[in-house]
């Protein structure tokens, strides 16, 4: 009787730890899929909406801090060059402190960027303030 009580208390255990790290990753892609479904139009402007007041973008190791607005002319040059074909997310989640983050694979035209992006919430919103495009 002791043992099944046992069982039965893991498997309840076993059970809340697949539950909670589902509803992790549920809240994960309910904040990064509008940002990825933005990020498969290479429309600048769209993206621009999900952008904080200061967003670092680094395209192959060449990182800068730019405003909202310069972010936006920044990335519209990008997406003229490297046109999306397809975005996909492979991981998101959080660091210690709570900064959600997402890797995904950006692909333009035969090439194939790792691109990371880190949001925060700022207001209620979830606000990217980085992009990393490193290309394989």
């Amino acid at each position: 009787m002791v043992a099944m009580k046992n069982k039965n208390i893991i498997l309840l255990l076993v059970a809340g730890l697949f539950l909670s790290t589902g509803s992790d990753v549920f809240a994960q892609n309910e904040i990064f899929n509008p940002i990825k479904e933005v990020l498969k139009t290479g429309n600048a402007k769209e993206v621009s909406q999900y952008l904080s007041s200061s967003v670092d973008i680094s395209v192959d190791g060449n990182l800068n801090t730019y405003s909202k607005a310069q972010a936006e002319f920044v990335l519209r040059d990008f997406f003229k060059k490297h046109p999306p074909t397809d975005f996909s997310i492979l991981h998101s989640g959080a660091s210690k402190g709570g900064q959600q983050y997402a890797i995904g694979r950006y692909q333009s035209n035969g090439e194939s960027y790792n691109l990371m992006v880190r949001v925060k919430e700022v207001s209620g919103q979830n606000l990217i303030q980085e992009l990393t495009f490193q290309k394989e």
